[in-house]
């Protein structure tokens, strides 16, 4: 495993760490004394507390808590984590005096995703105590609000937990599984109906199986925006999309940007 400083500040701290290669066992167990959110740049980990089990991909953060006894595992490869520290002084705040963790796991919509990229992009330009200061704590905000309000949901759809199922079909639309395009052909794969994945997806997740589907898309573009493509009709077509057109209003009902615009936010 790799860790690298990308910046310190008075009571925070943020680290790039790539971890390589397969492990699935289980780590040594961890206790730090300070709050954390961690977001994957790529690929995917599983992180336990006690007997919860959880798994991290660039769809799903997770904000930890000062004596916290946490243990990981790397079953499926490598992945690349920007981990945020904050400190009890300043996590107060930024968060408040009153503040409670309601899910350590949080839902990475777009927009938290498009700011994690700009947080990258201030590392990049050397200007750490304004640049970078002002996108880690407006990030760290945003994930504070969401893991408050957030709270563990367990059901069971047909004899299968529905946190089991909506991980299975997280992990489907990531990896592009067979049957991942389409509601009906993925309920299919687990065995449940559609109307029970739908169910338990929202359920869990807090937003549907299609805004996902959507948001995992529209991760992608950005993705290749950033990395300075400009066909955008290339760039729908690859996605999946129907047209530009439909990638355009797809962006803009999850960022409320068009592509030109995010062109220029991610620019070096």
């Amino acid at each position: 495993m790799a860790v690298s400083e990308v910046a310190r500040l008075p009571g925070a701290s943020v680290w790039a760490v790539d971890c390589c290669g397969v492990h699935t066992a289980w780590s040594d167990v961890e206790v730090r004394d300070d709050h954390r959110l961690v977001l994957v740049r790529g690929g995917r980990f599983v992180r336990r507390i006690g007997r919860r089990e959880s798994v991290a991909d660039p769809t799903v953060a997770y904000l930890g808590i000062p004596g916290e006894v946490e243990q990981f595992a790397h079953p499926a490869g490598g992945d690349r984590c920007t981990s945020i520290s904050v400190r009890p002084e300043l996590w107060r705040a930024i968060a408040g005096d009153h503040w409670t963790l309601g899910r350590s796991d949080v839902y990475v919509d777009a927009r938290v995703d498009l700011l994690h990229r700009r947080l990258l992009r201030a590392g990049r330009t050397g200007d750490v105590h304004f640049a970078l200061a002002e996108e880690a704590v407006r990030l760290v905000a945003v994930v504070a609000v969401a893991a408050s309000r957030a709270r563990s949901r367990s059901h069971r759809r047909g004899g299968i937990p529905d946190h089991v199922v909506a991980a299975a079909a997280r992990a489907a639309v990531l990896d592009d599984e067979p049957g991942s395009d389409g509601l009906i052909p993925l309920a299919g794969r687990f065995g449940v109906s559609p109307f029970a994945l739908s169910r338990a997806f929202s359920a869990v997740m807090g937003v549907s199986l299609t805004r996902y589907r959507n948001r995992v898309r529209v991760g992608r573009a950005l993705e290749r925006i950033e990395n300075g493509d400009r066909d955008l009709a290339g760039l729908a077509a690859d996605l999946g999309f129907s047209d530009q057109a439909h990638m355009t209003r797809t962006i803009g009902a999850h960022l409320g940007e068009t592509p030109t615009a995010l062109r220029t936010l991610l620019s070096a």
